[in-house]
């Protein structure tokens, strides 16, 4: 007999609040699949998540501004055309990488306390 999702079943998943994987109670299920489920650390109800983090927002806003810059310069359908290198730029890039320049020491500033 296949093992079929029951309410209160202990699963786990993603906690945003918690912002960990932890043990969850199934709240709601649907279509035979939990729904809903509560955190038993936080007691935080939400979407049941399949143990996936969800993207950062950072992430979802460089997606943003790349579709942006895609849409800007011309659609995406367009793919870039690669350029010939020559031989020249080739032997340069060569040597820079052979020998590398000396690391530039920063400055330090020695800070003053207040009395």
């Amino acid at each position: 007999m296949a093992s079929e999702m029951r309410l209160g079943d202990v699963i786990d998943d993603h906690c945003i609040k918690c912002r960990r994987v932890t043990n969850h109670s199934v709240v709601s299920i649907l279509n035979g699949a939990a729904a809903k489920v509560r955190c038993r650390t936080c007691y935080h109800d939400h979407d049941y998540r399949h143990e996936q983090a969800p993207p950062s927002k950072k992430d979802l806003k460089k997606a943003e501004l790349f579709k942006e810059v895609l849409a800007a310069a011309g659609g995406t359908e367009a793919a870039p055309v690669p350029v010939p290198v020559e031989e020249e730029t080739t032997a340069v890039v060569a040597a820079e990488v052979a020998a590398p320049e000396e690391p530039v020491q920063k400055k330090s500033r020695a800070r003053s306390k207040k009395a």
